[in-house]
């Protein structure tokens, strides 16, 4: 079945191509395809060839046609250009091919089942370590001893280690005349020194003061590389202007000395940004990879979620999936920053639309001060300018309107009643208001010293009260003890 291992994006996709290769500048996991001359197009032969194809899908192909002329000449899959050379005689090199390749299968086959090197049982040990090889997809298979041994790649039919994951299709022309360079500098020097690295591939584009060199768009790619996309634009005496074709533009970038002046730069490999013609996408899709089974493809092709955007491509080998992991974060972390910002563009407008509510609010009211005053003005005008003159009709009629709507709001049931109600809860809430708050007095001096003499002649009182009750508590005890012993000599006289 078919596995996506990531989305790709669109116009300036990590995907540039089908090959994952590497360049002149060793040890690098591009989205490009290095062509090997001039003329070679995007699926170009390749040193890297990542996706599972023997070579590109045609070293012939017009410069800058993205997948190559090869695509609509032969009924071959991506194996049958494997090899394909311009030659005079096309048919016979085509035949050719098929041969070697048949010839390749056979000895593959004969490695994993029927090896005759040593003639003894030990040959059946050796097709299993074949089989082990060819699964895995590296080492070398002996099968002979007069041949020499089958090289397993991971292009090779029998390779476990594969899937199929899918692609965006580029809706870019040729007429924009997109190339994409591939930069072996970080995202933030790349931007710093934008300008300098225009003017420095102006000049090395001829330094034509009719052309200028345009930058489209800069991205990061993984392992501290960018990719930046440029298009040359050219200005002709009666004043318009046009884009540079891809094509020729990439074609020119080609050159061995545009090429080697380019590296100095910094620019690793430069693609194309064309988009495939109907009839190459027929081709493309009819056609399976080399090494990929035909069931695989044509399920990859059925489960493909979206057939007008995607395309399918194959995955062989764990370092073609760990490429695709390292471009999927790379988006990733791309879809992050574009989010926040979206966030803090978002949170900024809250701001502006509160801010401006709040300006809205204030010049309603400012408004409608200013309306009342313009109509106190327009009052007193009017009736300055109908002084001495007799009430007219519309006046008159007037007056009746305003004497009807001042009867409606002196109504009991109408509009008075609600007035009344809301003046009464207004000034009871005003009540309640003042006597929840803190009531603060400022006494006059005098006054307050008449108190205080008023409160110590109050205190003098009840302590002079204090003391006569005291008095008599005591009078009233000692008449008490008398009149107890009076009582008691009494009864002992009777006794």
């Amino acid at each position: 079945m078919a596995f996506n291992f990531g989305g790709a994006s669109s116009n300036a996709s990590a995907f540039g191509g089908f090959g994952s290769t590497t360049s002149a500048g060793a040890g690098t996991n591009f989205n490009f395809s290095t062509p090997s001359n001039a003329g070679a197009s995007l699926f170009g032969n390749t040193q890297n060839k990542g996706f599972g194809f023997s070579s590109g899908l045609g070293s012939s192909a017009p410069a800058g046609t993205g997948f190559g002329g090869a695509l609509g000449g032969t009924g071959l899959g991506f194996g049958g250009f494997a090899g394909l050379q311009p030659t005079q005689n096309q048919q016979g090199g085509l035949f050719n091919q098929q041969a070697s390749q048949s010839s390749q299968l056979f000895n593959t086959a004969s490695a994993l089942s029927a090896p005759s090197v040593l003639n003894d049982e030990r040959d059946s040990i050796l097709a299993r370590w074949n089989q082990l090889q060819a699964f895995w997809g590296v080492g070398k298979g002996y099968y002979s001893s007069s041949t020499p041994p089958v090289e397993f790649s991971q292009e090779n039919p029998f390779c476990r280690f594969k899937a199929v994951g899918y692609s965006c299709v580029s809706d870019v022309k040729d007429e924009d005349g997109l190339v994409a360079l591939a930069l072996n500098k970080k995202e933030a020097d790349v931007r710093s020194q934008q300008q300098q690295l225009v003017e420095s591939m102006h000049k090395v584009l001829g330094g034509n003061p009719t052309l200028s060199v345009n930058v489209e768009g800069v991205r990061a790619l993984p392992d501290d590389q960018t990719e930046m996309i440029i298009y040359l634009v050219e200005r002709s005496p009666n004043g318009t202007s046009k884009r540079v074709p891809a094509s020729t533009l990439y074609s020119y970038m080609e050159q061995l000395n545009v090429k080697s002046a380019l590296q100095q730069l910094g620019v690793i490999m430069a693609v194309s940004r064309t988009a495939l013609t109907p009839a190459q996408l027929k081709q493309l899709l009819q056609n399976p990879p080399a090494g990929v089974d035909p069931i695989i493809w044509e399920q990859a092709k059925v489960d493909n979620p979206d057939p007008e955007k995607l395309i399918p491509v194959p995955m062989v080998g764990f370092r073609e999936l760990l490429r695709r992991l390292k471009i999927q974060d790379q988006m990733t972390k791309q879809h992050q920053t574009r989010v926040d910002i979206i966030s803090n563009d978002i949170s900024e407008l809250q701001r502006n639309q509160a801010t401006t509510a709040a300006k809205i609010t204030q010049y309603k009211r400012k408004l409608m001060d200013l309306s009342h005053r313009v109509l106190q003005v327009l009052i007193k005008q009017e009736v300055q300018r109908k002084s001495g003159y007799a009430i007219q009709l519309d006046e008159e009629h007037l007056r009746v309107q305003l004497e009807t709507i001042q009867s409606e709001l002196n109504a009991p049931t109408q509009f008075k009643g609600r007035l009344n109600e809301l003046m009464s809860q207004i000034r009871m809430q005003n009540h309640f208001g003042a006597v929840r708050s803190e009531e603060r007095y400022r006494v006059d001096a005098d006054l307050l010293r008449e108190i205080k003499q008023h409160l110590k002649h109050q205190q003098q009182g009840l302590s002079h009260l204090i003391s006569v009750i005291k008095d008599d508590l005591d009078d009233i005890k000692m008449i008490e003890d008398g009149l107890h012993d009076s009582v008691h000599g009494r009864s002992s006289k009777l006794s």
